[in-house]
């Protein structure tokens, strides 16, 4: 099978593409014909081991310090099971999947093997691959933050980096939850951001978000945004989520904060789960939610989109697609 690998950290051009032996289900694992992937800015971090310094050490012991030790770039999919182990129950041969493959495999081949158990069930009916493979991590993560602020209708809430994977999930999801959404994204990225929802836009290039408006929740899906000011537009109870992380002082000015006052400061690691995938399965079949896509790539052009992923102005999702894919 056609897989993309890769031996040492470096460039977009250390990814390269070729035949290896196609993997057999164990017996409580399904064998997925991937016909969908993506390329997040965390695949791109850990494809250049560009990572800040608090994460070097961490990170190497995971991935390697002087090469990779494992195919970890690339997570998310979307496919069709083609064989199942005996032992398993949840799954049969054509069910189409999506899902969050984690770290210790690569999505960027034309097969993968996971367990049952694993973060795959299958992918809503009004979603492409494509689409469907988009939003494991993206609408997880946003869903993971949004439930930590305890999100209630009515509240004001802000997203900052609105136009990312990340950003594009959390405008549709906090709308969901009936708040009050403003969406904070370049010039040209408004219009879209509007398309999802939000009630109010701001053009991060033109105005300062942190002038005046006062909010109860704050989410800053890109770690971007100015913290004392973020703080300080925060309403009394209000929170700020810090869903990327890539300062060491952060994390002792977020607790601090949480201690002196009645603001929180909150960060973390979303964990994907079935549950949530299937949460989200019943939005996205529901019209609640959606996919943003701003490129497709093959497998062939992983080197490409890698490139183009770096550059940091993608809008929503950046796709994948493999030769088989011309299913729905």
């Amino acid at each position: 099978m056609k897989a993309i690998t890769f031996t040492k950290y470096g460039s977009p051009d250390v990814l390269q593409l070729k035949e290896i032996d196609k993997p057999t289900p164990q017996n409580n694992e399904v064998l997925i014909r991937i016909y969908a992937t993506t390329v997040t800015s965390g695949d791109v971090k850990l494809r250049s081991f560009k990572v800040p310094f608090m994460y070097w050490f961490p990170m190497g012991i995971m991935f390697g310090f002087r090469k990779p030790n494992k195919p970890a770039v690339g997570v998310e999919l979307a496919g069709e099971i083609e064989s199942v182990g005996k032992d398993v129950k949840l799954f049969r041969k054509g069910d189409q999947v999506y899902g969050d493959a984690g770290m210790n495999v690569s999505t960027y081949a034309e097969y993968i093997c996971l367990p049952e158990e694993g973060v795959v069930v299958i992918k809503p009916a009004n979603m492409t691959y494509e689409e469907a493979a988009a939003v494991p991590v993206g609408a997880s993560t946003a869903l993971f933050f949004l439930r930590k602020a305890n999100i209630q209708s009515g509240q004001k809430v802000l997203i900052y980096g609105a136009s990312g994977s990340v950003g594009t999930f959390a405008v549709q999801l906090a709308k969901y939850f009936g708040a009050e959404v403003t969406g904070v994204c370049s010039t040209t990225n408004l219009e879209l951001v509007k398309s999802l929802g939000a009630d109010k836009v701001i053009d991060y290039t033109k105005e300062d978000f942190t002038g005046g408006e006062t909010y109860d929740v704050i989410f800053d899906t890109v770690g971007k945004s100015p913290f004392s000011a973020s703080v300080k537009s925060l309403k009394q109870n209000g929170v700020y989520l810090l869903g990327a992380v890539w300062k060491m002082s952060l994390y002792v000015r977020g607790p601090w904060v949480s201690m002196i006052s009645s603001k929180k400061v909150i960060t973390g690691v979303a964990n994907e789960s079935s549950d949530d995938l299937i949460f989200l399965k019943q939005l996205i079949e529901a019209e609640k939610i959606k996919s943003v896509i701003d490129r497709c790539y093959s497998l062939e052009q992983i080197a490409e989109a890698h490139s183009y992923v770096e550059k940091g102005h993608k809008k929503g999702n950046v796709i994948i697609t493999l030769e088989q894919n011309n299913k729905t």
